[in-house]
């Protein structure tokens, strides 16, 4: 404006130009504005945060005097109480709130409306019930984490307790007490982790009376081969699975280690645990070339290895894949396995009769999901904690438990499954849910009951046995 101004007075001065009326009613414009802009810049107190909002008529209060008649409600001014650091780096604002607590509660600034009284009311009302809740959910959160603590503790207590117990009570008379009623009761709560593999160790035995130095003899002959055999690829691969050679599939271990538990980070290469668990699989596959590695024998392994020395889990490792139900699968017998299946079937039906005929009108068969519950003894497909209490009852009651456990997984899921069609039911159970309450768990697992017409699991499979070989 000043610019435009100064050009028209030199053009008056240097030209004999009578400028028209227009250009000084132009002046006298922009000479006005900037009279009325001045105004409004003086007129305008306190916040903006609106945007341009008319002042109220009336007379206008000093934003500091606002600020002080605040702290002196509060009680926050006085000669005790002098101007705290913060308020002295901000003392270039107008005015500072110095809490929420003034924006809610304080009255609005003079050039906004005021608010009414039932307003103010509803709003201090409604500030009232936030804090009131947020201390509610502070309080709740501090009582669960008091809870979960409580419960850590006490369930550190048990375990030592019952590790006491094993150690000199259980396992110095072991032939004597294995089989008693409190040892079963004690075995169904989880073996403490301290000495699970003592008694995973006693309870799968060794039929198959492998020693160390075997292990050592297996072992040397896998590591020969390995420095033989080529690398592997996804054509040799192919070519070595159906090869009546077994021992080809050494190089298949080294693909399938690397999906072994891999949140652990330790069976992978570079792991503490990966050369062990290379090492076990390596020495099995010499040890039976006729049943060679199969996949899903790495979490087998590696479960045992993380409870066993090195020896010691390759001699539990042998004999467990030697029971029938586990050779059956790991040879694909497939007639031992269909008569598995159906004597499943047997027992789901008479327990979960709704589900049962949900699953056969979504023809949801069982090999769909028992397969790899049954290859890798659940280490996969549950949490691996829940799982190691899986093998505690496992290795107590043999192969019975794995379709009862399979059982209890349905009964606690019979819910969800009812309301699925076949492709979600079968997703579902081939990836459950990664967290799974152990104790609700085990309670559907012992409401499960494995007789059927008076004739438990082992007489039925039997008699089952007996009909499909006739047939």
């Amino acid at each position: 404006n000043g610019w435009v101004c100064e050009q028209l007075n030199l053009f008056t001065l240097h030209s004999n130009f009578s400028p028209p009326l227009s250009i000084f009613s132009l002046r006298s414009l922009f000479a006005r504005r900037v009279k009325d802009n001045r105004s409004v810049e003086q007129r305008d107190p306190g916040w903006k945060l609106f945007g341009k909002v008319p002042p109220r008529e009336g007379p206008v209060k000093d934003p500091k005097r606002i600020q002080k008649e605040y702290e002196t409600k509060s009680g926050r001014a006085g000669p005790g109480n002098p101007t705290s650091p913060r308020q002295s780096v901000r003392k270039n604002l107008d005015f500072e709130p110095l809490s929420t607590t003034a924006l809610i509660l304080e009255d609005r600034p003079a050039n906004l409306p005021a608010k009414p009284a039932e307003e103010a009311q509803k709003h201090r009302q409604q500030y009232e019930e936030m804090v009131a809740q947020a201390k509610k959910r502070e309080l709740k959160d501090a009582q669960k984490k008091k809870k979960q603590l409580e419960d850590r503790c006490k369930l550190e207590d048990s375990i030592g307790s019952a590790a006491q117990t094993w150690n000199q009570e259980i396992l110095p008379n072991w032939s004597t007490m294995c089989t008693s009623r409190r040892v079963r009761d004690l075995w169904w709560q989880g073996i403490p982790p301290s000495v699970r593999g003592k008694v995973w160790s006693l309870a799968v035995g060794n039929d198959l009376n492998i020693t160390h130095e075997l292990y050592s003899i297996c072992l040397a002959r896998a590591k020969e081969k390995w420095k033989t055999t080529p690398a592997p690829s996804s054509e040799t691969e192919t070519e070595d699975a159906g090869s009546s050679d077994r021992e080809s599939s050494l190089e298949l271990i080294k693909l399938d280690i690397s999906r072994t538990f891999p949140q652990l980070c330790i069976f992978q290469q570079g792991g503490p645990y990966h050369d062990v668990l290379h090492s076990i699989l390596g020495a099995y596959t010499c040890y039976r070339p006729d049943v060679g590695y199969v996949q899903g024998m790495s979490f087998i392994a590696a479960v045992l290895i993380l409870n066993l020395d090195t020896a010691d889990a390759f001699i539990a490792f042998a004999n467990l894949l030697n029971k029938p139900c586990q050779m059956a699968f790991f040879r694909v017998d497939h007639s031992l396995m269909l008569t598995y299946f159906a004597a499943f079937e047997v027992f789901f039906e008479e327990n979960l009769p709704k589900l049962f005929a949900h699953f056969k009108k979504n023809n949801l068969t069982p090999d769909i999901y028992l397969i790899d519950w049954i290859f890798t003894l659940y280490s996969k497909s549950l949490p691996l904690d829940l799982a190691c209490r899986v093998w505690d009852v496992f290795c107590r009651d043999g192969e019975e438990f794995l379709f009862r456990t399979a059982l209890g997984l349905l009964r606690l899921y019979q819910d969800v499954l009812t309301c699925m069609d076949f492709i979600h039911m079968a997703q579902f159970l081939t990836r459950l849910p990664d967290l799974i309450p152990a104790e609700q768990l085990f309670q559907h697992i012992a409401a499960v009951h494995m007789t059927s017409r008076n004739r438990k699991w082992g007489q039925f499979f039997s008699d089952l046995l007996k009909i499909y070989k006739y047939f």
